[in-house]
């Protein structure tokens, strides 16, 4: 599977930020869940509507991982976030995703 960040109208990728504020272990966490993800294992996800998915981390927090699917293999990356700001992560992420399809229908 490719995976991609979500970039916004401002050129500006929510992912990015989220991921750019972890300390080193988190980032480490989270950037082995994303090789699993590349290599096709997304036994830790699960829909949260909307055609937005979360990958769960068990470590820490409970980080998350916030993605929509284009097609068969582009995992677009949409936010991140922790299990105590989960609702308002999911809600940014279907923000992101309905921003996300807008802009590709465009052109």
């Amino acid at each position: 599977m490719r995976i991609r960040e979500f970039i916004d109208e401002r050129g500006r990728s929510p992912f990015a930020e989220w991921f750019d504020a972890l300390d080193a272990q988190a980032a480490a966490k989270v950037t082995v869940a994303l090789m699993r993800m590349e290599q096709g294992n997304l036994s830790n996800t699960k829909s949260v509507g909307g055609g937005v998915e979360e990958c769960r981390i068990v470590w820490g927090p409970g980080y998350r991982l916030y993605f929509g699917r284009d097609g068969d293999t582009l995992i677009l990356l949409l936010c991140g976030g922790t299990r105590h700001r989960q609702q308002d992560d999911i809600g940014d992420a279907r923000a992101h995703w309905a921003a996300y399809k807008r802009l590709k229908k465009e052109g």
